[in-house]
Parts: structure tokens; sequence; C-alpha cells
């Protein structure tokens, strides 16, 4: 980065309160600001004092890590510069994390972080190589990560020696406890000098946490960054109810929404992460799996396939949950759903991080809706409940994503400025864009223009990687949200039609749910929806109950006493919404399963009894 530019972020961002050569780290890293984490953690109040860090995921805790040692960690630092420690770990800090991947993103993190005044950074962790793990604390980092395990298997064979050190921090400590670590945390604890700081941060904070913050804590002070249980708001919530039979095949179509989008799928099991993995590999997608039954070799190519974008889905079990922190991750998808609100609150976390969007998506079962709607509100969340996409979105979808592209320049004149190979660029740019050009001519002499774009239409995949799946579109009936807004004054456009209680609403027990193929992404709102229905229906919009918007499929529910009379009229073509059916819920599900094989495979009985959907029925047809 220029001089110029780095003294101009300097004097536009919050670093007042930082050192120099951190200053020099988090400009050199492309940050222009802190986060409200990052920023909390330096107030001059809290110095001295244990910490418990609060903050939803994404929002930069491990660099608020890093800047809450880092003051002590360049005196250190400074004082080995001169007097050289012998050849042994001695670190200032310590810090202790629940999975392999949590642990080394932390240290990346913080190396680049402590680069500026030589702080270096060691990780220990289960699954690595013990012997590297030696020779790299012999180098006496100033700070070692580590797994409990490992980190106590080193402690008790004295590769580290815990005398010097001056901080201790628990990275999401609920998850360790989860995992069966407490005694470990215990002897590790046990093991540290008593005149230390020990901080804990997580995003949530359980009854277990709290209860060991308070016995190994002093004079602590809670620091949010974000109110505690608070939501993410870059991050937009949906729900489908989907048949069990159906889930993969939902999968598949969310997947093709966004082709070339990162997605991470989280499962509950093992066997279910790599049977998922290999169907959607199967498909055509670029996917793979991660979880515990991975040696770490393994697991650190997996995972940095993802990174890199070589492979675009990755299915997961919870252990990635923690700790795995990918840039423009574009959606989370439970094909599972999570055991606890926790569990879901660190999964969804994987998306909408540092500032970005993203989105989560639920996949349901209808028997576990309700649970669903716990699990939600216990996360303090409002989903949006939609039908899963059917063929007809991800196909619409695609047409317009391809719609657009055409539309864009055919190409772009030039490169970036200052690019040494600049002219020879925009020379074959130019010389390409020739050719086609000719070629077009060419082809538009021969051929009659639609059927030639039919035919160059016909030939490319510009659906996605695989054929989209028939879902059975379903509804919660009562789904927790919001009712369309009451407008008693707006007009009906048939005679005849009165509301079922007059100078009121309808009794909210008696509506039937009505399909509408129009949603969100194409322009649909609740008041939009309403004037719609209510046009295209004859009724007034008191006669309307639950308006629920998906993506491309909404629903709305139609007082009884007017419904027959509603699905008659609103089933008729109208020359203003041409493209916009309605039909009732059921009739569409009828319909829908009228036109699928009458021969399914049979689900087969699983070890504990249970009724496991087929895995692979219709993926190597989708393949070709």
């Amino acid at each position: 980065m220029r001089v110029r530019e780095t003294l101009l972020m300097l004097q536009t961002s919050n670093f007042d309160a930082l050192s120099p050569a951190l200053a020099q780290a988090l400009t050199g890293r492309g940050y222009s600001s802190l986060t409200p984490i990052q920023e909390a953690v330096l107030d001059p109040a809290h110095a001295g004092r244990d910490l418990r860090l609060f903050s939803q995921t994404g929002s930069g805790k491990t660099v608020a890590i890093g800047l809450v040692l880092a003051p002590a960690l360049e005196l250190v630092a400074k004082q080995r510069a001169i007097t050289p420690h012998p050849g042994m770990a001695a670190p200032a800090a310590i810090i202790i994390a629940p999975t392999r991947e949590l642990a080394a993103q932390i240290a990346r993190e913080l190396t680049w972080l402590f680069l500026p005044f030589g702080g270096t950074v060691c990780a220990v962790t289960g699954g690595t190589s013990v012997g590297q793990e030696l020779f790299a604390l012999r180098h006496s980092p100033l700070v070692v990560v580590g797994t409990p395990g490992r980190l106590l298997d080193h402690l008790e064979r004295g590769a580290i020696d815990a005398s010097q050190m001056s901080a201790v921090i628990l990275d999401e400590a609920d998850q360790m406890l989860d995992m069966g670590f407490r005694e470990d945390l215990e002897t590790i604890l046990g093991k540290m000098p008593a005149e230390r700081r020990t901080h804990l941060v997580a995003a949530t904070f359980s009854r277990e946490v709290r209860t060991l913050a308070g016995r190994y804590q002093k004079d602590a002070v809670a620091v949010e960054g974000t109110t505690l249980g608070e939501a993410n708001q870059d991050i937009t919530h949906v729900a489908h109810l989907v048949r069990p039979e159906e889930r993969d095949a939902a999968i598949v179509n969310l997947l093709l929404l966004h082709p070339g989008e990162r997605a991470l799928v989280f499962v509950r099991t093992r066997e279910g992460a790599a049977d998922l993995a290999d169907y959607l590999a199967d498909a055509g997608f670029s996917a793979l799996s991660l979880s515990g039954e991975l040696e770490q070799r393994e697991r650190t190519r997996t995972v940095a396939a993802f990174r890199n974008g070589k492979v675009t889905t990755l299915v997961a079990t919870d252990v990635a949950a923690r700790g795995l922190d990918i840039a423009d991750v574009g959606r989370v998808i439970h094909a599972d759903p999570p055991g606890d609100a926790e569990t879901f609150v660190h999964r969804s976390g994987r998306t909408g991080r540092a500032g970005r969007k993203g989105k989560s998506v639920m996949v349901v079962p209808p028997n576990a809706r309700e649970y669903v709607n716990r699990l939600y509100r216990g996360a303090g969340i409002k989903p949006t409940w939609a039908p899963a996409p059917t063929p007809e979105d991800v196909l619409r979808e695609a047409d317009l994503r391809l719609s657009n592209d055409l539309e864009a320049p055919f190409i772009a004149e030039g490169v970036a400025e200052g690019a040494a190979e600049g002219t020879a660029d925009r020379a074959a740019q130019n010389a390409q864009k020739e050719r086609f050009l000719s070629l077009a001519e060419s082809l538009l002499g021969k051929i009659e223009p639609v059927k030639l774009v039919a035919t160059l239409l016909g030939r490319i995949e510009h659906r996605g990687p695989a054929e989209p799946q028939p879902v059975t579109p379903m509804m919660p009936p009562s789904a927790p949200v919001a009712r369309a807004p009451h407008h008693p004054s707006h007009p009906s456009h048939a005679k005849g039609l009165r509301s079922p209680q007059r100078g009121g609403t309808a009794d909210p027990g008696a509506f039937v749910a009505f399909q509408v193929t129009w949603g969100g992404r194409h322009g649909a709102d609740a008041r939009r929806l309403l004037a719609l229905v209510c046009r295209r229906g004859g009724i007034q919009s008191d006669q309307v109950g639950t308006i629920l918007i998906g993506d491309f499929v909404s629903s709305v529910e139609v007082a009884s006493p007017v419904a027959a009379a509603f699905a008659q009229l609103a089933s008729k073509p109208d020359a203003r919404d041409p493209r916009v059916r309605i039909r009732q819920i059921d009739a569409a599900m009828a319909e829908e399963q009228s036109q699928k094989p009458s021969a399914r495979p049979k689900a087969r009985k699983t070890v504990g009894g249970g009724d496991e959907p087929p895995k692979r029925w219709g993926a190597r047809s989708m393949a070709r």
C-alpha cells in the first residue's frame, strides 16, 4: 500500500488508541475502521480486568482478542529482542479453542496482526505432527493457540512453560464444555500462574460457561460488541417445509438458484455429510464433505479448496460451525435442523461476516416445524417461511440470470490502467470481438434469428451444473409471521362478496391457503400481493389472513366463506398479470404429485430402525 494511502486511512480511522505497529498491521490488511467489539475492548475502563466478550459471529472477535493481548505482548517482544529466551516455549499468552479449524484460524489472524512488532504465534492441535509442533515451540513463540487435549499434552511433557504467561483466553468456552473438555480445561487452568488475566469469548453464554467464568475470573467485566442475543442483521433467514424424501432435491434446487455462489451445507452426522456430498458431486456440483472422521491433512486440504474456490459447496457436520472463517460464503443451508439455538447461531454465522450480506436457509421436515419455530425464537430470529424452490423457479431464475448477462457489454473495452500488458490485451479483445461479430452476421444470413437464438440457448448450460428436481410446494398453515395490513377502504372488483364478519376481520381459524406464483425476487411484497389477490379474486382486504412472501412463490390465506368464489375468479387468466397463477395450495400439491412418476424408490431401514430417504434417486440422470 502506498504511504499516502496508508496515512489517509490512519487519519480517517478509529485507530487512535492503537500502537503504530498495530495500526500498520490493520491498514496493511485493508482495515479502515474497527468493528464495535474491537472498539469496545479498547475502553480504558477495561484495562487490567478479566473480560467476557459477547458478540455475534463474524463481528471480528479474533482481532479483538489480539487487541486485548497486544500491549503486553509488544513489551515482551521488545524484552526478548534484547535478551532472547532459551529454546523452550514460554508464551506470554495461551488461547484455548474447541476445534482444530478454530485454533488454526485464530493463529492465522494473530500472525499478521502481531507481525509488525515481532510477535510470533504457534498452533498446536490434535491430528497434527507432534514433532513439527515441538520444533515450532522450541522457537519460543509469544502466543500458543491450541485445542485442550494437545495443549495439555505439551504442558505435561514440559514442552510449554506456563510460568511467564500473563493471559489465557478461552474461545467458544460453551462448545468446549459441550464437547466434554471440562476436566482438561480445569487441569490446564490449574497449571497457569495465579496472577494472570483470564478472558472468555463467545457469541452466547450458557449457564455452564457463567459457572466456569465465576470460578476462574476475577473482577470480570462484560464487553458487548452487539447486544447479547441480538441476531446478525446482515443475515436473512428463510425456512422451507420439505418432505423428508425430497430433502436432497430441495438442496439441489437451492444450490441451482446461485450456482456460482460459495455455500456451506450442515448435516447432523458424518455419514450424512459424506452421503450428501457424494450425491451433490454425482449431480455435477463441486462438493466435498468435512467432518471429524477425516484426517487432519485431508481436513486442511478440504477447507483450503473451499477457501480458494476450487470447491463451491462444502457439506459439514457441526465441527465446522466453530472457527470456519471463509470469506464470501453466500449462504448456509441447514439440511438437518441444528440441535439447539446456540449451534444454530454458530452455523448461520458462517455467512454474513464482517459486514457482508448472507442468507441462512433451513430445510424443515413437517414433523419438525414446531421444534424449528422454538429454535428460531430461542435465537431471537423471525424467519420468512416459503415453499422450497421448484424446477420452474430454478429455470426462471436461470433465464433471468442469462438475460442480465447478455444485456451486459459484449466485451469490456481495455484493461486496468497501468497494466504493462494493457495494449496487447486490448488488441486481443478487439480481434475476438470482430471475429464474433463477423460470425454472428454470417449465421444471421443463413438462419432465422429466433431459431438461431433458440438453438444457441439449447446448447448452453445456463441453468447450472444439474437438472432441477421436483419438490412439493408446502406452506405451514400457521407460520409465525405478521398478517397482511388491514385496509378497510380497499376496493373490491367483484360485487356480492362481503366480509364474513360485518365491521370486522374474519375468524382467524377459518381460512383457506392459496399459492401465488409471484415472490420477493420479482417485486412482491405484502402490500402489492394484497392488492393483487383482492383484484383477481374480487375480495376485500379484511377477508385476507396471513401473507407469506417467498423468493419465487408466495401464499395467502382467504376467509373460508368466500374461498370458493375467490378460487373461481382468481383462477381465470388475467391480462395484467398473465404469468401469475393463483391456486389453492392443496390443489397445487395434488397437481404436482400427479405429474411425478408413480414408481418411487422405497426408503431403506437404517441400523437404528428408522426410515432413511433414498440418497441416489435421480442423481445419475441429473448428471447426464
